[in-house]
């Protein structure tokens, strides 16, 4: 126990410390089965009685990476990522983890330790103090709250979830005093997770809404990560709607795998644009319409003409980005079943012949931008047609975000949206792992974003998790080349010297091989271990003479 904690543990029955009402409330009222930490001399209270729990504990080798494999497991599962993180560096650490998940609403919890209650601002050179813990950590959180009282636990925890559960997710923080850990607390005889249901939209404006639809006669559909959760009721309104839809990169595999209706991600790209600048009614359901989704080229050349009906959770993110006609605050799937209720049968508009005519413009799969990566995620879809993709911001993800159409949603995420952090994809893999034993998981980095948060592969090998790294070795920060090529910048700082990244993953215990051509990486996909993870490692630039050299039109 750290010398600055209060050792006053009661023997009462009917009482129990802070920490340890912590982890019954979150095991037994909220159903949190994974934490993410790294104990730590302020901590370690905390983890009194988590021992022998069906409680799973996971020490990633940094809180950076405790975070991220927070949000992967959030993603994957539905639900909130939790951790437990030491005061002070534990909370910069984590911060850039947390940054990620409040651009892209992702459920996340991080409880916290901080200094003694009576140290608190005085700058005394505490261990791990900061001048202001929680105001450092506010800007990347949806609210932080310091525990003043051990009785106000179950309020402060249910404020949290009720945040995940009824309004518009993000990170959530809760730090607790050192000298609260061991306070005597009265044990609830009950406390019940309160039942949350999230808000509907006004029924005025939902009929409103329908009759605009109704009455288009080239209606365009934006979905984003909002609507994750309601995939029948989206893929049934889109069809009943008969109308092209653009789903944006948290969104992937909303309406099923290569459904007719279904334009992607590729909102950026010109046929797309044509379209959406042409439609005469746009439905946009829980999406910021975001440049990274819509305009990822950042030439501002996305435009909406027609009348914009907008559905979110947030009523202040109705009128950021583009002009709103219509705009209806309420959960992204009550309102889509609620519109749905409005169309009974099917209005024909031409919609799937609309939709593939755009998709036979963009003409991705012939795409010479997206040559090096079509057999990538051709051999990946044949190999492992369900597994979940998890992506840093690297050149693969890049093509896979226009590429790839997944079975289901949250089976495609990554880092290139939003935030846009480095080092995402492989700690990210590890939690969506953990979240969804039953589903083979792949994590696309490069191998300049992979070298920060590289060591946690010690903690795949440790949990014996099955993630497959495909590792993408372009022998630096290849898309900061380009930038600097195209805008007269000498290259600097972006052609980095690499490790060698086998010798390393083998050190870990991690099985490790280089491959140079689709053959290669089938064959390494066959012949994985479904004990621990596989590090793939892909020489670019042999990759790409491989296909010049083969000619084959299927692997290109």
């Amino acid at each position: 126990m750290n010398a600055d904690a209060t050792s006053n543990q009661s023997t009462d029955p009917a009482t129990m410390t802070c920490a340890e009402l912590l982890i019954r409330l979150l095991r037994d009222t909220y159903g949190v089965r994974a934490l993410f930490g790294i104990p730590g001399v302020h901590t370690v209270e905390l983890y009194r009685g988590l021992a022998g729990s069906d409680v799973q504990h996971v020490t990633p080798r940094h809180e950076q990476g405790a975070g991220f494999m927070a949000d992967g497991y959030a993603r994957a599962s539905g639900k909130p990522g939790v951790c437990l993180i030491i005061t002070g560096p534990g909370m910069t650490n984590i911060a850039t983890a947390m940054g990620q998940a409040l651009a892209d609403s992702i459920p996340m919890l991080v409880i916290s330790s901080v200094n003694r209650r009576d140290t608190l601002g005085l700058g005394q050179g505490r261990l791990h103090e900061l001048p202001s813990q929680q105001q450092m950590i506010s800007g990347v959180a949806r609210f932080s709250h310091t525990l003043l009282d051990a009785n106000t636990l179950p309020e402060v925890l249910a404020r949290a979830f009720a945040v995940f559960n009824g309004a518009r997710p993000g990170p959530v923080h809760i730090e607790i005093p050192i000298d609260l850990f061991n306070a005597p607390v009265k044990a609830p005889v009950s406390w019940q997770a309160p039942t949350l249901y999230r808000a509907a939209p006004d029924p005025e404006g939902v009929a409103e809404a329908a009759r605009l639809l109704q009455a288009a006669k080239q209606p365009l559909v934006l979905l984003g990560g909002g609507c994750v959760a309601a995939p029948e009721a989206a893929r049934a309104l889109v069809e009943k709607l008969d109308a092209p839809t653009v789903i944006t990169i948290n969104a992937k595999g909303l309406l099923g795998r290569d459904h007719p209706l279904d334009l992607g991600a590729n909102a950026a790209l010109p046929a797309v644009r044509e379209l959406a600048a042409s439609a005469d009614v746009i439905l946009a359901v829980g999406t910021e319409l975001g440049e990274t989704d819509y305009d990822v080229v950042f030439d501002g050349g996305f435009h909406l003409n027609g009348t914009l009906i907008r559905i979110d959770l947030d009523p202040e993110q109705l009128v950021r980005n583009q002009r709103v006609t219509l705009g209806l605050v309420g959960d992204a799937g009550r309102s889509l079943e609620l519109l749905l209720a409005h169309f009974p049968e099917p209005v024909k508009r031409h919609g799937t012949e609309r939709t593939a005519a755009a998709l036979s413009a963009l003409d991705l799969q012939n795409d010479p931008a997206f040559s090096d990566f079509v057999p990538l995620y051709k051999t990946l879809a044949e190999h492992l047609p369900e597994a979940i993709l998890v992506g840093d911001s690297t050149a693969p993800v890049y093509a896979g975000n226009h590429l790839v159409s997944q079975p289901a949603p949250r089976r495609y995420f990554n880092a290139s949206t939003g935030y846009g952090t480095l080092g995402y994809g492989l700690p990210a893999a590890l939690g969506a792992q953990l979240a969804r034993a039953d589903l083979p998981v792949v994590a696309l980095v490069g191998d300049g974003g992979v070298m920060f948060t590289l060591a946690e592969i010690a903690t795949a090998v440790e949990e014996r998790l099955p993630v497959v790294i495909v590792l993408w070795h372009n022998a630096g920060f290849e898309e900061i080349r380009r930038y600097m090529d195209a805008n007269g910048v000498a290259r600097l700082g972006v052609d980095i010297q690499a490790p060698d990244f086998l010798t390393l993953a083998e050190g870990f215990g991690c099985s490790a091989l280089r491959v140079e051509s689709p053959s290669e990486f089938a064959q390494a996909l066959a012949n994985r271990d479904p004990e621990g993870p596989l590090l793939i490692e892909i020489d670019a630039a042999a990759w790409q003479t491989n296909l010049i050299q083969t000619g084959d039109k299927n692997e290109k």
